[in-house]
């Protein structure tokens, strides 16, 4: 009986691989930081956009994971064949772009972690943990490795979080109010930053091609039971959702009514060092690392596949190209934070803003395939789904109307 429990907890586990591997590359440095500015300036104010956010996210998140269970070929195999080489080559060159972008401050969220734990410098941190990531590549298992690393990441920042909102002990009424809709003045560039980071189209994307690879291991072994279709993408997601809840009470029960702007990592840890005095820097710390290791693994995973894919090199998780392409973004985004030197908050909230560019083709087209009868078969979108992703696109268009306003027309 204990064997049967401990097994069914194993592949309960497995099953949430890839959903949790989009929650940890989504969840990184810079979700930590448009979070913790969101509650530090606008207290519990905006909590209600976690909830959207998540909302459409699960909702694409499902839709992109019911494409890799009903297609033989990639996602991004399916917009070629539709509506040509070159809007899939555009798509993957405009991800792996994007992904470069965050990696920097990917990097840069492990080197100012342990840096200031240790009280020594960032780059050789950043150097160190980028060869030990660009090193996982070289693992047979790639995938294994890397959904159990996600796993246990995951693991330390949900204990590292769900400690810290019990002993902050949160007023009931206001977090309530919190999740009524209103936009607090002089919010609009945060709430569009943490759209364009929470809501990533470019994440749920990608679940298509976890799904596909987890397919191809299991065919290799076929004594590996099927795991729920559910717990593949929308658990990771409510995960997320909770992760990013959770940072947003503690900086506005503790940073808001002290007027604390967040401008670094160590204003950030303020909102622990009322409840764990000289150890909140370094709990905070540990979950910013935490947040950022994992997001340096998936997010150059999500860069280096989709472009390898995008010029032909297939999808192959394991394939020699696909590791040098997402070995590329590694080592792109480690030379830009080096350049850096610090945590750029500012260009972090810019860079997620920068997204709303990109995504709006990516989501258009993904909506278009899930909803392809003749393609999806009986994993075509519902009618619920076609009219929430309908939404979900006109969110991410407004967004992109108005970012191009406030960057370009201002």
């Amino acid at each position: 009986m204990a064997d049967q429990k401990q097994s069914n907890v194993l592949s309960w586990l497995k099953g949430l691989g890839p959903g949790l591997i989009i929650a940890a590359l989504v969840f990184g440095p810079s979700k930590m930081t448009i979070t913790s500015k969101l509650g530090a300036n606008y207290g519990f104010d905006l909590l209600w956009i976690i909830a959207v956010a998540i909302f459409f996210m699960v909702i694409f998140t499902n839709m992109a994971a019911r494409i890799g269970y009903a297609t033989q070929q990639s996602l991004l195999s399916s917009i070629k064949a539709r509506w040509g080489k070159g809007v899939g080559i555009i798509i993957g060159i405009g991800v792996f772009l994007v992904c470069t972008s965050f990696q920097a401050g990917n990097s840069v969220g492990v080197g100012v972690a342990l840096a200031e734990l240790t009280h020594t410098s960032t780059t050789p941190w950043i150097i160190a943990f980028n060869i030990i990531s660009i090193a996982l590549l070289f693992f047979r298992a790639f995938y294994k490795v890397l959904e159990w690393l996600m796993i246990a990441l995951i693991g330390l920042m949900l204990l590292s979080f769900i400690v810290t909102v019990f002993l902050v002990n949160p007023d009931l009424k206001q977090t309530a109010a919190g999740f009524i809709p209103s936009v607090s003045e002089g919010s609009q560039g945060l709430v569009i930053a943490f759209m364009a980071s929470c809501f990533s189209i470019v994440g749920a994307f990608y679940q298509s091609y976890l799904v596909q690879e987890r397919r191809r291991i299991r065919q290799l072994q076929p004594n590996q039971p099927e795991p729920k279709r559910r717990s593949d993408s929308v658990t990771g997601i409510i995960i997320l959702g909770f992760m990013s809840a959770i940072v947003l009470i503690c900086a506005a029960a503790i940073l808001h009514p002290r007027n604390i702007t967040v401008n670094t990592a160590s204003d950030m840890s303020l909102a622990l060092e009322p409840l764990f005095g000289s150890y909140a820097s370094g709990l905070f710390l540990i979950g910013l690392f935490g947040a950022s290791f994992s997001s340096i693994i998936g997010n150059a995973g999500v860069g280096g596949l989709l472009l390898g894919d995008a010029l032909g090199y297939g999808n192959n998780f394991s394939a020699k190209s696909i590791r040098f392409f997402i070995a590329l973004v590694m080592l792109a985004g480690a030379i830009i934070a080096i350049a850096f030197g610090r945590l750029p908050l500012e260009l972090i909230v810019f860079a997620q803003s920068v997204t709303i560019f990109v995504v709006p083709v990516v989501g258009i087209a993904m909506y278009l395939i899930a909803n392809d009868e003749k393609l999806m078969g009986k994993d075509k979108n519902s009618t619920f789904v076609k009219v929430a992703g309908a939404l979900g696109l006109l969110v991410i268009l407004a967004l992109a109307v108005i970012n191009f306003k406030d960057i370009f027309l201002k």
